[in-house]
């Protein structure tokens, strides 16, 4: 990452810090700043996460580690990270029509893990995401191994967990991500 791209990723994130506060009330951004000019390769993460539109903050920090945890907190879930299956099986046994790719790969190429359900229901305390869009989520062996995947959205003012077939995708749903810095 070029030097001018990363003063303004973290001038970007810096923004969006002091203008969301309720989302981390007890953290100091010059402690969390420090953490991201310490690791780079995770803070070329965040920039993925920015670049495709995820709008990333920190919402939390690991009280035993010293880790802070950054998720997507775009209003919607991300139009860049849209109409993707869920997994490369789902995606290799759609015969037709297949889709331009698929979720756990994208997010693995941009070094985050997907949101998993407990991590969604943390990011709809801090505000409604995904009132016209929904995400698909970290799914658990159980559902995958049976064909399906997960997802999340809300609608009348409620968090909903739905499912599909992972082989499935649509234009409104895309993915959200966490990551540990």
């Amino acid at each position: 990452m070029s030097l001018d791209r990363r003063e303004k990723l973290i001038d970007a994130l810096q923004e969006r810090f002091e203008k969301n506060p309720y989302r981390h009330a007890a953290l100091d951004w010059t402690k969390v700043k420090a953490q991201l000019v310490a690791n780079p390769a995770k803070l070329w993460s965040l920039g993925e996460l920015e670049r495709t539109g995820g709008e990333p903050d920190v919402v939390s920090v690991d009280e035993n580690t010293g880790e802070y945890r950054w998720m997507d907190c775009a209003a919607q879930s991300p139009d860049a990270r849209a109409s993707l299956c869920y997994d490369r099986p789902a995606l290799d046994g759609r015969k037709k029509f297949p889709p331009k790719g698929c979720v756990m790969e994208a997010a693995a190429a941009m070094g985050v893990e997907l949101l998993t359900e407990e991590q969604y229901f943390v990011l709809q305390q801090l505000g409604e995401f995904d009132t016209k869009s929904s995400s698909w989520l970290k799914t658990p062996t159980e559902i995958r191994q049976l064909g399906g995947a997960i997802y999340g959205d809300r609608r009348y003012n409620r968090v909903f967990i739905g499912h599909n077939g992972a082989d499935s995708y649509y234009s409104g749903r895309g993915f959200r991500c966490s990551l540990k810095v």
